[in-house]
């Protein structure tokens, strides 16, 4: 009986014979990511794992790059995750500033946080991720960019807020003056018709 080994030895007589394609793509076709009008804040490579409640277990997410990007027109700041190869979406989420980065036990070097729209899947899931760096230092550099994203995304929330009270003021003073406006007008119609009756009774006396 031959051995298995030798099946799978090269032989002379074989040959790779190569095909010439029969038509030709030379068309490049331009895959859309959503991030197209998104500045890259952060970008660093890490582990990422999501919480199984139904197990109580983590279980991996996928490794890749994990970025903070910044709308050009609206300056919110998501989180993005993507895994490598593949490209796909493991971690897409707005980071809003009741999220809290806590230290994971047993590591200094990751991260956990509560996600209440994680927008990965759909439809959106509430999710409780981990993160892992290669070393202390990224993870680091990863907490203090979270949180200046926090920041930034609180100082967005808060300002319409007060481009708000503005009109209202506005419309007191605008409404104060209209009530002025009315008054004059009233007073000088008074005045006018004042003015008609003194010229009535001037009349009455010459004749």
């Amino acid at each position: 009986m031959a051995d298995a080994s030798d099946a799978l030895a090269p032989r002379e007589e074989e040959h790779d014979p190569h095909f010439e394609p029969v038509i030709k793509l030379t068309e490049v076709v331009e895959t859309k990511t959503n991030e197209e009008n998104e500045d890259v804040l952060f970008k660093m490579r890490a582990k990422l794992f999501r919480f199984a409640a139904d197990s109580s277990e983590w279980k991996e997410r996928g490794t890749g790059d994990v970025r903070l990007l910044q709308h050009k027109d609206t300056k919110k700041v998501r989180l993005v995750m993507r895994r490598d190869k593949t490209h796909k979406v493991c971690a897409n989420h707005a980071i809003t500033a009741d999220m809290k980065l806590q230290p994971n036990i047993g590591s200094d070097r990751s991260w956990v946080w509560k996600v209440a729209a994680d927008y990965s899947e759909s439809p959106p899931t509430s999710e409780t991720l981990a993160i892992r760096f290669a070393n202390v230092e990224n993870a680091t550099q990863f907490k203090e960019e979270f949180e200046k994203a926090q920041k930034a995304n609180a100082s967005l929330a808060s300002a319409p807020a007060e481009q708000a009270e503005e009109p209202a003021t506005d419309a007191k003073e605008e409404s104060s003056e209209t009530k002025e406006e009315v008054k004059e007008g009233a007073q000088e119609e008074v005045k006018e018709e004042k003015e008609v009756e003194e010229v009535k009774e001037e009349e009455k006396k010459e004749e």
